[in-house]
């Protein structure tokens, strides 16, 4: 398991028996999110120091570092593990925005020129994921919109309005074919990704902070 929080440190776990395998130490401000690849072999944090990093994960030692120009709020690895993505704030005069990246293409890393830049329409990106094989990438924002883009071109496919307030999550479903969002609305959505039209709505007395889609059951969890 891997966490992350306001104190800086992200840590990673045994979820056999809960004990701390290590941490991640380099941070200088809250680390908003965390990914770690499909083989477990590097880990991407995003924080308000105006930073995204590529941890080493058996080393624990940093690879890569993003710089920004404003607090890092989403980030993720792609299914394949070669791109990475994150966004930034909109703060300090700096436009939200959404950064790919080639991890294999050493002057990407170099001169961290992004191969695609997608600025975040109308409101700012407060949850992102990778869609199915690197086809999809949805964002979720402060308005409460839900957003899928197409990864070849940053063009807009489809936009849902169905939210009425911050999406806090967003999660897959085991295929990818089915995206979840929780919102301060006091719901979560569960979303056809292509189409992004909505097939059920989660009701709950207090914002829902995370939510997320078995993937062996026809069940959803969600936490406020």
């Amino acid at each position: 398991l891997f966490s992350s929080a306001k104190d800086q440190t992200p840590n990673a776990w045994y979820s056999i028996n809960g004990e701390r395998l290590g941490s991640f130490v380099g941070h200088g401000g809250a680390v908003w999110c965390i990914d770690v690849n499909w083989d477990s072999t590097s880990v991407l944090t995003g924080s308000a120091d105006n930073s995204c990093r590529i941890w080493d994960l058996q080393y624990g030692k940093t690879v890569s570092t993003f710089e920004t120009k404003s607090a890092v709020r989403t980030c993720g690895f792609s299914f394949g593990g070669n791109l990475v993505a994150y966004s930034n704030d909109k703060a300090m005069g700096q436009a939200c925005e959404l950064l790919i990246f080639d991890i294999r293409d050493e002057y990407q890393m170099k001169n961290q020129e992004p191969m695609m830049t997608i600025p975040a329409p109308r409101s700012k990106i407060t949850a992102a994921v990778w869609g199915p094989l690197d086809e999809y990438f949805v964002t979720g924002h402060e308005n409460g919109d839900v957003i899928t883009w197409d990864m070849k071109g940053g063009d807009m496919l489809q936009k849902s309005e169905a939210h009425a307030k911050q999406i806090n999550d967003i999660q897959t479903s085991k295929d990818g074919y089915m995206v979840i969002a929780a919102s301060k609305d006091s719901t979560a959505k569960l979303f056809d990704l292509k189409t992004l039209e909505c097939k059920k709505t989660y009701k709950t007395d207090r914002p829902v902070n995370s939510a997320a889609i078995s993937p062996i059951k026809p069940h959803v969890v969600m936490g406020g």
